[in-house]
C-alpha cells in the first residue's frame, strides 16, 4: 500500500491511499482504521456519509469493499492532537446557532485554538464551555468543530460545526474552495487599479519559522489566490475588499506584503513602520496615534457564505468593523480631508 499525506490546509487534512494488489475484500471503513493513525472508525464513518471518501473518483458508503488498485481519497476534517482542553465560561458574541452550526464574531486578540503557549483563554476553550453537553465537545478533540481559523488579531467571522455530520460536511465546503469568503483590510500605499490578483504559493520561511513566505517560482509552499478591489484611497493608505480563493496561513497579510502594500500596523510583515508619507514630524504623531488606537494589523474577515450543512440552503453572513478600525479610518479620512 502508498500512503501519503497530500495537505493539511486549514484544519483538514486530506489522505491518499492505493490499495495493494494482494488485498483481500475488505469494508472501507475497518480498512482505512487500520492504516490511519489515532483516526477511529467512527471518523472514517462519518466522512463517508458526508461524501468524503472517494474510491476511483465516486462517492462510497461505509460498506464500500476495497479491491486491489482501488485509489482511496479521504478528506477529514482535523488532525489528531495531544493537549488537554479546558473549557472556559468566555463570553462569545454568537451571530446565529442552531442544532448543527455555531457562527461567531471573533474579537481581535482572542487566539482561536490552543497550541504552544496558548493553552487557555481560546476561542476553543469558550466553545468547550458553550457546547459542554454536545458529544463533539466531549470528544477529547483540541480543535472540535473547526473548519477554518483566523490569526490571533484578526477580529471577524468564523462558522463551527456542532455535530460530527456538519463538521465533515463544512470540512468539504472549504477544502473544495467552495465557501465565500471577503476581508477588510488597511493596507500602505496608493494602487492604481481598483482591482487585482495575487497569485504565489506560500509556505513557511526560511530565514524565519515564524513567518510565511511568497515563493513566486511555485517550486515551494502551496498555491494560493488573493483578490482585491479598493474601497477607499486615503492618502497614504488604501481601504481594500479581499475575497480569498485559497486559505493558507497568513495569505492576505503576506501576499499584500509581497506587492509592496503590508497591512497597516502588522509587525510581522513590516506595516508597523511608516512606510508612506511626509518625514514631517506631525504626520509621524499622526501615524503613531493610529497605531497606539489599534495596535494590531488592520484585517477583519468581514464576511462568510457556505451551505448549511444539514438544510442545504446558502448561508451568509457580514459583520461591521470593530470600533479600532473605525477610529483609524475616521483618522485617515480626516486626514485625507485636510491635505486636499
Amino acid at each position: 500500500m502508498q500512503e501519503e499525506l497530500i495537505e493539511q490546509a486549514e484544519l483538514y487534512e486530506h489522505h491518499r491511499v492505493i490499495v495493494d494488489r494482494g488485498q483481500t475484500l475488505l469494508r472501507i471503513d475497518k480498512f482505512l482504521g487500520n492504516r490511519l493513525e489515532d483516526v477511529s472508525r467512527n471518523k472514517i464513518q462519518q466522512a463517508a456519509k458526508a461524501g468524503n471518501i472517494i474510491v476511483n473518483g465516486k462517492p462510497v458508503k461505509p460498506n464500500y469493499k476495497v479491491k486491489p488498485a482501488d485509489v482511496i481519497s479521504i478528506v477529514l476534517p482535523y488532525p489528531h492532537h495531544e493537549f488537554e482542553l479546558i473549557p472556559e465560561n468566555i463570553p462569545l458574541n454568537i451571530l446565529f446557532e442552531d442544532d448543527a452550526i455555531l457562527v461567531v464574531n471573533k474579537e481581535a486578540g482572542m487566539v482561536v485554538h490552543p497550541g504552544h503557549g496558548n493553552y487557555t483563554g481560546t476561542l476553543v476553550n469558550a466553545l468547550a464551555w458553550h457546547l459542554k453537553d454536545l458529544p463533539l465537545f466531549q470528544s477529547g478533540e483540541i480543535r472540535p468543530g473547526l473548519v477554518h481559523r483566523i490569526d490571533k488579531d484578526t477580529s471577524g467571522i468564523l462558522v463551527i460545526a456542532k455535530t460530527e455530520s456538519a463538521l465533515n460536511k463544512l470540512a468539504r465546503q472549504f477544502f473544495n474552495r467552495t465557501t465565500q469568503r471577503t476581508y477588510t483590510a488597511l493596507v500602505w500605499g496608493h494602487f492604481d487599479n481598483e482591482t487585482g490578483t495575487v497569485e504565489g504559493h506560500i509556505g513557511r520561511s526560511i530565514r524565519d519559522r515564524m513567518k510565511m513566505q511568497v515563493f513566486p517560482e511555485g517550486d515551494q509552499g502551496k498555491p494560493a489566490v488573493t483578490h482585491y478591489r479598493v474601497l477607499e484611497q486615503l492618502g497614504y493608505v488604501s481601504l481594500l475588499e479581499c475575497r480569498l480563493e485559497t486559505g493558507r496561513t497568513h495569505q492576505i497579510r503576506i501576499h499584500m506584503e509581497y506587492i509592496g502594500h503590508p497591512v497597516f500596523n502588522d509587525e510581522r510583515y513590516g506595516g508597523d513602520k511608516i512606510l508612506r508619507g511626509t518625514t514631517f514630524a506631525k504626520y509621524r504623531q499622526f501615524v503613531q496615534n493610529c497605531f497606539t488606537i489599534m495596535p494590531r494589523h488592520a484585517l477583519h474577515a468581514k464576511s462568510l457564505g457556505f451551505i448549511h450543512p444539514g438544510t442545504n440552503k446558502e448561508m451568509f453572513f457580514d459583520s461591521d468593523l470593530p470600533d479600532d478600525f473605525q477610529q483609524v479610518l475616521g483618522k485617515w479620512r480626516g486626514y485625507t480631508k485636510e491635505r486636499v
